[in-house]
């Protein structure tokens, strides 16, 4: 099978953006004759006709409109290309962000709204698990990893694991749930929904033995999103960093018990080295350290 000429391609996209083969030939600085049969060896190539004429104009077909939405595609990356490459300040290339899919969609959120109200970046937003997160970091489609984990890279590509925010976990419920006087008939009586990242999991643990309480688990759930919407609709009383329920408790339907659990949630920022970094990731990462 021949290969496309990205050369005709070209072509294409300017007849197709002007509409009319004589001012796409102006523009191009070729003759109209030779443009024509460019187009026409492109159209032999893919089997199809890419324009209709209509009137003395040029309308894409239903073939021209596919071709047309992938040649813009094409030039684009070829641009994104140049652009990373050159280190050039006025490209925008996509930060790419991996987050752990337990991650809270708060966290993140807060992470990224720096860039947000920048708005010159456009983000690519992908959650997995680490393997494949750290896979897609070493295939360079990921610039950063979100996550509560250093994941061990014992004889494997290096990472950076920069150590971007910190929070304490606490108890959290609807108001009527909260009212037990202490933090040990707090548990006794309420049942808990508890994330099995495997900080807040062994902590919550240490707890229980520390209290000498047996808790009743109303749900082990792997996605913050699910312990909040549990925590919201009254399934129990969770345990969380606040950032995870942070629109429940500003609207107050869900209030954070008085009790430090000595829990914390360390977040972390994982990237690799590149000669070729992301322009904006350095100073995000740094934003979030101060």
């Amino acid at each position: 099978m021949d290969r496309l000429n990205y050369h005709h391609l070209r072509y294409f996209k300017e007849v197709a953006q002007e509409g009319n083969l004589g001012r796409a030939a102006a523009r191009l600085n070729v003759s109209q004759s030779a443009l024509s049969i460019q187009i026409r060896q492109l159209e032999a190539r893919l089997g199809h006709a890419l324009f209709e004429r209509v009137g003395r104009g040029l309308v894409l077909s239903e073939a021209g409109r596919i071709a047309l939405d992938h040649a813009e595609r094409i030039f684009g990356a070829g641009e994104e290309l140049q652009a990373a490459l050159a280190q050039s300040s006025s490209a925008s290339p996509p930060l790419r962000v991996g987050a752990l899919s337990t991650l809270s969609r708060n966290f993140q959120l807060q992470f990224l709204r720096p860039l947000l109200a920048e708005g010159r970046y456009e983000i690519d937003l992908r959650s997995g698990n680490m393997r494949g997160l750290l896979a897609a970091l070493d295939a360079l489609e990921l610039d950063v990893i979100l996550t509560t984990e250093v994941p061990d890279r014992a004889g494997q590509m290096p990472i950076a694991a920069q150590r971007i925010a910190e929070q304490p976990v606490a108890l959290h419920g609807r108001p009527e749930r909260l009212a037990h006087g202490s933090l040990a008939k707090l548990l006794q009586a309420e049942a808990v929904i508890l994330p099995t990242e495997q900080n807040i999991s062994a902590g919550f643990q240490s707890l229980c033995a520390r209290l000498g309480v047996q808790p009743r688990i109303a749900a082990r759930v792997d996605d913050m999103a699910m312990v909040r919407l549990l925590t919201r609709e009254g399934a129990g009383v969770s345990i969380a960093p606040s950032v995870v329920l942070a629109d429940e408790i500003a609207a107050g339907t869900v209030q954070t018990a008085p009790y430090d659990l000595g829990i914390v949630e360390v977040f972390y920022a994982v990237s690799a080295p590149r000669r070729f970094g992301h322009p904006a990731l350095a100073g995000l990462l740094g934003a979030q350290a101060g």
